[in-house]
């Protein structure tokens, strides 16, 4: 299954995100299919940079999105279905 998640990078107490579209049996640092954004959290607004078209298309394409990264997406104004899974 593939699923769009936040992957770490950044120093220490200093983290910030990049939001990837990975297979959800990899690791958190392994590969990706595809790499949509940015989120820094420790940035006054938390500043998040989306690639909004590639989103969609993935969600699209059956993508589920972790539950941060769907809060996220919300708040871009993407809504999110979300299919329940076996």
């Amino acid at each position: 299954m593939v699923s769009i998640r936040l992957k770490r990078l950044g120093a220490k107490k200093r983290p910030y995100y990049r939001i990837v579209v990975m297979d959800s049996r990899d690791p958190a640092t392994g590969r990706t299919l595809d790499e949509i954004g940015y989120y820094h959290p420790i940035e006054a607004n938390d500043e998040v940079r989306l690639d909004a078209d590639k989103a969609k298309a993935w969600l699209e394409k059956g993508a589920q999105p972790t539950a941060t990264v769907k809060r996220i997406l919300n708040k871009q104004g993407i809504t999110v279905n979300r299919v329940a899974t076996e």
